[in-house]
């Protein structure tokens, strides 16, 4: 916080990137992950930033609640904190008086999940974090936009996407027509390609699911485009069968 020491005025911008310089000082790795996430706080009044009736996941409900987008650092070395926003809605972007009450800065406008995340990622990408990959949940991983941004970046990433997301694919040796979704892919998967395998350790042991992955279809004229592999990766319920996650 070196900027704040030397008694400059509050900047919240400056804080970030001092924090993240300080990251990566400290816990930098190649090995390491950006994770994209949010978490909601429950509130009473109506004059907080961003306050509203809305799902929160921490509530697991619809609560009257902020929520606040995160990006985090899971390195080798630790996991941080590295960037943030509370999410203004709409209708409170839009209420100049509201905005005045709050103290929300002129130069802040409405932006979607995955437009915010793009901005989180977009500076620590530039600012040379070191990470081998993103990940998120489906919130944040169903842009398909953020994606083809992340590879014209050449940034590996893993995101969680919904079941009916359209995909190209080669099902059964034959170029699909149109994008299949996922779930309709996953259907194609041999029995044998299931593996089961622990996503760590829970308060019961080991957390096994079974997984697949199915190569996807891709269009890759150059020897630098089919240096990349793009796959669809679908894990299964050991309780539920059916229940599948991609």
């Amino acid at each position: 916080m070196r900027r704040l020491l030397a008694g400059a005025k509050w900047d919240a911008d400056a804080v970030r990137d001092d924090l993240r310089a300080y990251v990566v000082e400290q816990v930098g790795d190649p090995a390491a992950i950006l994770v994209i996430d949010e978490t909601g706080f429950v509130k009473q009044g109506t004059k907080s930033v961003g306050v509203k009736r809305q799902s929160s996941g921490t509530a697991g409900r619809i609560a009257h609640c902020q929520i606040g987008g995160l990006l985090t650092y899971a390195s080798p070395r630790g996991h941080v904190l590295l960037d943030r926003a509370l999410y203004l809605p709409q209708e409170g972007a839009n209420d100049s008086a509201r905005r005045q009450e709050a103290g929300v800065p002129d130069d802040v406008a409405f932006a979607t999940n995955p437009e915010r995340a793009r901005q989180w990622l977009e500076r620590a990408l530039d600012a040379g974090v070191p990470a081998a990959g993103v990940t998120s949940d489906s919130i944040y991983g169903g842009d398909r936009r953020r994606r083809v941004w992340l590879e014209q970046r050449e940034q590996p990433f893993v995101l969680a996407g919904a079941k009916n997301e359209p995909l190209w694919a080669v099902l059964d040796g034959t170029w699909a027509w149109g994008q299949p979704h996922a779930e309709v892919i996953a259907a194609h998967a041999p029995a044998a390609d299931w593996q089961r395998l622990s996503a760590g350790n829970g308060a019961k042991g080991p957390r096994l699911d079974d997984w697949t992955p199915l190569r996807l279809a891709r269009l890759q004229l150059s020897a630098e485009e089919r240096r990349w592999e793009h796959w669809l990766l679908v894990r299964r319920s050991l309780s539920d069968p059916s229940e599948l996650a991609y």
